[in-house]
């Protein structure tokens, strides 16, 4: 009996010891981009069986038993993916690729409510572009990068010295407020020099809100918002590098370190610096077809840890540039003389931002920001000396009762302003050296059922100038289910005017600017209605749709007449109205293989109403798009990204009934070209071809500048009423005028760059 347990106990360690030899299990590392994923949800559909990826990217599952599974793999900022595998006797290997599975529809935004949200889940439709979109067509400043997104123009307002604005659905650059980090630190003077300096590889996200945004951030916030997220200093990179240059001669080097301070503070630098010095003129009227500029940026940001994980950090850039384009012989020597014609600018602006969540029980923040801009400009014989100072506080108290999520704020803001034109030495136009703004807004979010929220703000400011402004909105999300989604929004916005440093056609001296009236602040009322759209197939393709009608009704407008005097710039309140309306479509495609499609499309009416007829706006085109479409050759590490844009016509600003140039542009198209390889460790190569089409706005028109043969106007002649005579020397009646622009100058060229990032 003994001998036959003892046998039955072997055999039943044998048996035991054989079973726990079959057990099986499952490994793996995820990645994106070739960079690690920590935290990310790995889960055995139909098991129960779930678990996380650790610091490096690997995950590991034991004690499995062969057979047939569905892996899914769910990460915050990234679309679901499922795989199916197999797993046998022993050790397996599975391993993820998110790198085109990037989803910002799951990014947490903060621009649209003022607070921390998912995307999805916010009441109020905000677009996000990465830092990885933008690399798809790299450029040497955000003012330009942002051609590429569905809407959104850089519109450049001077063929000489390339100052520009961002329109946003066809509304002019002063409708557009900008943020860095929530904060309004680029004003009007600035909008094209604030963008022009930040460094791109601090740069975490960008969040645009199109139509008035005013019930929350004020004056300027009109048309739209662009809020630029730099990275959190401790998510940034120990270092990071990126050097391009262009077969134009231009060169652009970005630089970014992280650094610890002591124990509790991390900081990150980043600077920025670009050079294009080398005078071209493609198209022979002896004028400078693309701006010459020297520019440094340098940007500090500090994230100081404190109990409880309570917030606190501060930001601070400097920026420095000196650009100046004209006739090709010009010099310094020739600055502000009237031998040589050219236009030269230059700008110093320093910026402070800080973010503190004060130490108590309730969510209460004080965020402020100072920022100080001068500007010495030189447009011909014209001097325009300017300095502008922006202080601003805000305190917020964000608190959750119930159903609402309430948001409550008191804000103020200081600006000074200064130059050497008619818009300070007049004071009787609405326009003050200094202007207070002080403002209290609330919001609340309520949630009136699982699928359906309400938000309902209200805010009043009080204008040093122009007294008392209320803007209230309200905003209705419907989740239809959890690939559809309802928004409807509607709000009114306010604008306070201050011509001079938003105009730069007011300022070249090529016409002389009149205010018959006294300037009145321009009100807005708008309305946007959102629907987004989500398609998974079984095959693993996704497809993202969203779509936006909008209209924008102005009061009030202020608009420089151009058509009624060739001579004059004539700037009053409309006599009328101006309406802004349209539809716009975005497209997010992606496929198994790794192909990626981001497309858009707008299309919009914009027109002022006065005495009974319609004028299209000037310089504002029907429809736009643009494209971005990706590839990735996996086995040779290689990436092939193509994008570009297209506009429609666009009315331009003639001179007078002589002038031989097109009344309408043609309609044109920027489109590029890029290759990366990420073969190297660390280093990663990129290169292609910018406007492949080789467009320039100089083709089908016999000049773009007029008069550029006489750019001081010697032997222009004027009658007795001061019209322009037409001579012998001068057969179609024309002064000296650079403002006949609307797009980049810029030929076919070719671009090389390196990044280098340590982690």
């Amino acid at each position: 009996m003994k001998i036959l347990k003892t046998i039955l106990a072997v055999t039943l360690l044998f048996l035991c010891i054989s079973v726990n030899a079959q057990t099986s299990s499952l490994k793996g590392t995820i990645v994106s981009e070739g960079i690690p994923l920590s935290s990310v949800s790995v889960t055995l559909q139909n098991t129960g069986i779930a678990g996380k990826t650790d610091t490096v990217g690997n995950y590991t599952f034991e004690r499995m038993k062969p057979g047939s599974y569905k892996v899914l793999v769910t990460a915050v900022g990234f679309r679901r993916l499922v795989k199916a595998t197999t797993i046998t006797e022993g050790q397996n290997q599975l391993d993820f690729d998110l790198s085109n599975l990037q989803n910002d529809l799951d990014e947490v935004v903060i621009t649209g409510t003022l607070k921390e949200v998912k995307r999805l889940e916010s009441p109020v439709p905000v677009e996000v572009y990465t830092a990885a979109y933008f690399k798809k067509n790299p450029t040497p400043n955000i003012f330009e990068a942002l051609q590429n997104v569905n809407g959104v123009r850089p519109q450049l307002n001077c063929n000489i010295c390339n100052t520009g604005d961002i329109h946003i659905n066809g509304l002019e650059g002063p409708y557009t407020m900008i943020l860095i980090d929530g904060m309004p630190i680029v004003s009007s003077l600035s909008t094209v020099y604030g963008l022009s300096g930040i460094p791109n590889s601090l740069v975490e996200q960008m969040e645009i809100v199109k139509g008035p945004a005013s019930s929350l951030y004020g004056s300027e916030a009109v048309g739209g918002l662009i809020n630029i997220i730099t990275k959190k200093p401790q998510n940034a990179p120990l270092i990071s590098a990126d050097l391009f240059s262009t077969t134009y001669g231009e060169y652009n080097a970005d630089l970014g370190l992280k650094f610890n301070i002591g124990k509790k503070v991390t900081a990150t630098t980043g600077i920025n610096y670009f050079k294009y010095g080398s005078p071209v003129d493609h198209n022979h009227d002896n004028f400078t077809d693309v701006t010459l500029q020297d520019r440094i940026s340098v940007f500090q940001k500090w994230n100081i840890e404190r109990k409880s994980k309570r917030v606190f950090t501060l930001g601070a850039r400097y920026l420095y540039e000196d650009r100046w384009g004209g006739e090709m012989q010009w010099n310094k020597s020739y600055r502000g003389g009237d031998q040589v014609y050219g236009e030269s600018i230059y700008t110093s602006r320093w910026e402070l931002i800080g973010n503190y969540q004060l130490p108590v029980e309730e969510k209460l923040f004080l965020a402020f920001s100072y920022n100080d801009h001068s500007q010495d400009s030189r447009y011909g014989t014209t001097s325009y000396v300017a300095e502008q100072k922006i202080g601003f506080t805000q305190m917020t108290w964000d608190k959750k009762l119930g159903s609402h999520d309430l948001l409550v704020g008191a804000a103020l803001r200081y600006t000074f302003y200064d130059d050497n034109t008619l818009a300070t030495a007049v004071h009787n136009q609405g326009i003050a050296r200094n202007t207070w703004l002080p403002g209290i807004f609330v919001q609340d979010e309520i949630t009136l059922a699982d699928r359906h929220k309400f938000l309902a703000g209200f805010r009043y400011d009080y204008n040093s100038v122009h007294g008392h402004i209320f803007t209230p909105r309200f905003a209705y999300k419907w989740s239809l289910n959890d690939n559809n989604i309802l928004r409807l929004n509607a709000g009114t916005g306010f604008r306070v005017v201050n011509i001079f440093t938003e105009d730069h056609a007011a300022l070249t001296g090529a016409r002389t600017v009149e205010i018959p009236n006294e300037l009145k602040p321009e009100k807005t009322y708008n309305v946007n209605l959102n629907y987004l759209k989500k398609i998974y197939t079984d095959n693993g393709t996704f497809l993202g749709i969203e779509s936006s009608a909008f209209y924008t009704y102005f009061n009030n407008r202020i608009i420089g007449d151009f058509d009624t005097d060739p001579n004059k710039i004539i700037y009053d309140n409309l006599n009328g109205y101006a309406v802004s309306k349209g539809l716009s479509a975005n497209f997010d495609l992606t496929f198994k293989n790794g192909l990626k499609v981001i497309a858009g499309a707008t299309y919009q009416d914009v027109a002022t109403y006065e005495n009974g007829s319609k004028m299209q706006q000037i310089l504002t085109e029907k429809f736009s798009g643009n494209w971005a479409i990706s590839y990735k050759l996996k086995p040779l590490k290689l990436a092939i990204d193509y994008t570009g844009n297209i506009y429609s016509r666009m009315r331009l600003p003639l001179l007078s009934k002589l002038d031989p140039r097109k009344e309408f542009s043609p309609v044109w198209s920027i489109q590029n070209i890029q290759f990366t390889y990420s073969g190297f460790n660390k280093f990663e190569l990129y290169g292609g071809i910018k406007n492949l089409l080789n467009w320039t706005p100089n083709k089908g028109n016999p000049f773009i500048i007029a008069r550029a043969n006489d750019p001081f106007d010697k032997n222009v002649q004027l009658d007795q009423n001061g019209q322009v005579m037409v001579t012998n020397n001068n057969p179609y009646g024309l002064t000296f005028d650079p403002s006949y622009v609307y797009g980049p100058n810029q030929r076919i060229r070719g671009f090389f760059g390196v990044r280098y990032t340590i982690k």
